[in-house]
């Protein structure tokens, strides 16, 4: 009988096929949350990262951001930064029932663009060209007033999951989260990974290029969820029928072909 993983390989490998013999390519991202500092979570990704040449997306804390993840970077063919909002902090209202997001409706514009903007010339000053204008709003929310705010300061670029409400020019999401984060934080499984590929993958068929964007959170992973990204790379890293854009390239022309 097929084992979860195997029956994942087929159906990703089989998807690929498809777009191959038809001289159509899927076109993968990858986007990495929370980071701040070096650990050997951040070396194991990237050693994944550089042995199969992909781009990984930095979706970095500025308030909390250290010279020493700035210095580790330095020299990472495959790392690049994204903005991910100023502190990662919660102002929304719980005790209401609203959703966790720091670049939400309970927000003052002006207090909060400036402290984008403190952000922005932080990674800047850190990570010099590494650094891409793009926002990665924490909890993947952002309300949309702020939303339409973010080109003014030179942040033309926003990352959120799956959908928002103003989808625009240099708007990369992403599609496919690797993590299950209720109860106990850890790698969804094979078949919950293959039934959500099989969906974006299923779309693209019909739709247009959009990037399929695969989202971690290396400081939360288990070995699970580092095997799937050995397991996933050494497939569609490498099939005829995908390609992995430069994520500078896709933020400056989601619609490049």
């Amino acid at each position: 009988m097929m084992s979860d993983l195997e029956r994942f390989k087929d159906e990703l490998t089989a998807h690929l096929d498809w777009f191959a013999e038809r001289g159509r390519r899927v076109r993968f991202w990858w986007r990495d949350d929370d980071a701040v500092e070096p650990t050997p979570a951040l070396d194991r990704m990237l050693e994944i990262a550089n042995r199969h040449e992909v781009d990984v997306a930095l979706a970095v804390i500025p308030k909390d951001a250290t010279e020493a993840l700035a210095n580790r970077l330095q020299a990472e063919p495959h790392a690049l930064v994204l903005q991910h909002g100023w502190q990662h902090r919660n102002f929304q209202r719980k005790d209401l029932g609203e959703k966790s997001a720091e670049l939400g409706s309970r927000r003052d514009p002006e207090e909060l663009m400036a402290q984008i903007e403190d952000g922005k010339a932080r990674l800047e000053t850190l990570f010099n060209g590494k650094f891409i204008p793009a926002v990665v709003p924490p909890w993947n929310r952002i309300d949309p007033a702020i939303s339409r705010l973010l080109p003014e300061i030179g942040l033309p670029g926003l990352s959120t999951f799956t959908w928002h409400n103003f989808p625009r020019a240099h708007q990369v999401q992403s599609h496919v989260d690797i993590l299950k984060w209720k109860k106990q934080v850890r790698f969804i499984g094979w078949e919950s990974a293959r039934l959500r590929f099989d969906l974006q993958l299923t779309r693209r068929r019909n739709t247009g290029g959009e990037p399929l964007g695969v989202l971690t959170h290396h400081l939360a992973h288990d070995d699970g969820c580092f095997a799937f990204l050995e397991e996933f790379l050494a497939i569609a890293a490498h099939h005829e029928g995908a390609e992995w854009p430069e994520v500078k390239r896709l933020f400056e022309d989601p619609g490049m072909t």
